[in-house]
């Protein structure tokens, strides 16, 4: 008799899980989200960014059973993190200096609300376009506890990074469609040079419209329209 898909997830709440804040247990948080909210007979279409496709690769890897229709996996840090020439620069900081940056980030944290947000604004300044909610979210990282959980992980997935899991890519590279960029510094090209000789058959796609690794800050729309038009056709199969 086949297990049940989320049977190894504990029924432990959420707060109870141990190392939340750490990659694995973000994978857990994910899974357990699914086992209290959606019935285990629902497609899923799973869309990550970044470090979330190591998260989602985990995910179908940890509960096969998932009914995955697709997983859209953008700019996809899931192999060689430190390798990666943003992550040659951030290692040391993130695994050796990072209790530095709270005493900072403390400090700045009674700034009034305008001042935090002229300051953000002048961080992204070189934008052609900036969506106001990357303002008002950004704002929230004025926090020592947020901040704090940031580096957390981010540290994490520099030490755990490391070997892309082709094994579970195979198993499921007809759901999968890969999205690189061109000038990614968290995932250079010819880490999308390397899995596409890899899985010749895979949909593994490199952009051609210079979108950057944080297209959240000013390309959301254009990405959104992108992927709601790749996923038509698995969607009109409903």
């Amino acid at each position: 008799e086949p297990k049940d898909f989320f049977s190894f997830v504990s029924d432990t709440d959420i707060k109870e899980l141990e190392d939340v804040f750490g990659l694995n247990g973000q994978v857990e948080h994910k899974l357990n989200f699914l086992k209290k909210n959606v019935s285990k007979d629902i497609k899923l279409v799973l869309i990550a960014h970044s470090i979330g496709c190591y998260i989602t690769l985990e995910m179908m890897k940890r509960a096969s059973e998932l009914q995955v229709l697709r997983s859209v996996l953008l700019f996809p840090t899931i192999e060689r993190m430190a390798q990666s020439p943003q992550g040659k620069l951030m290692t040391p900081l993130l695994c050796k200096l990072r209790y530095a940056l709270y005493m900072p980030v403390y400090l700045l944290s009674f700034l009034p609300e305008g001042v935090k947000a002229s300051l953000v604004r002048f961080a992204l300044r070189g934008m052609k376009t900036c969506d106001e909610s990357s303002i008002t979210t950004s704002i929230n990282l004025f926090s020592v506890d947020c901040i704090a959980n940031i580096l957390y992980m981010a540290s994490q997935e520099m030490m755990k990074v490391v070997e892309r899991d082709s094994t579970t890519i195979k198993q499921n590279l007809k759901k999968l469609i890969f999205y690189y960029g061109t000038g990614d510094s968290w995932c250079p090209q010819h880490y999308y040079d390397e899995i596409k000789m890899d899985f010749p058959d895979g949909d593994i796609r490199l952009c051609e419209k210079g979108l950057r690794h944080a297209f959240v800050l000013d390309a959301s729309k254009e990405m959104a329209a992108m992927i709601t038009d790749w996923l038509q056709d698995d969607l009109t199969k409903l």
